[in-house]
């Protein structure tokens, strides 16, 4: 999926990195807790979050992620756009609340982390 498709399945608006829309993705995860995405996300291009602070832009960094959606009409300040573009990371927001939007990604094929029992 490409994060231009993730973009019209949220009906989300695109913030920063217009010109990586193109790029394309294959998993995805919901988090609040930026903890968790650092000790349990592996291999996730897209983070989906209501939080809103440059610590998600920075954590996105450390585990290569490629975009992130913000949910809930939550928009990101400037420093966070200005690092995010530094990065070459899509940031977009969305009005959907984490779980609709997590639902509709899902849905369309857009898996998160394999997990074995």
């Amino acid at each position: 999926m490409t994060i231009d498709e993730i973009k019209e399945l949220l009906d989300a608006e695109v913030l920063c990195c217009k010109e990586n829309v193109g790029n394309t993705v294959d998993s995805a995860c919901g988090c609040d807790l930026m903890s968790d995405v650092l000790a349990y996300v592996k291999d996730q291009a897209v983070l989906l979050t209501g939080l809103v602070n440059p610590q998600v832009v920075r954590t996105a960094v450390m585990m290569d992620m490629v975009c992130i959606v913000f949910v809930r009409s939550k928009s990101p300040s400037e420093e966070m756009l200005k690092l995010a573009e530094d990065n070459g990371i899509v940031i977009m927001k969305t009005d959907m609340r984490l779980y609709e939007a997590c639902g509709i990604l899902y849905s369309n094929g857009l898996i998160g982390e394999v997990t074995k029992a």
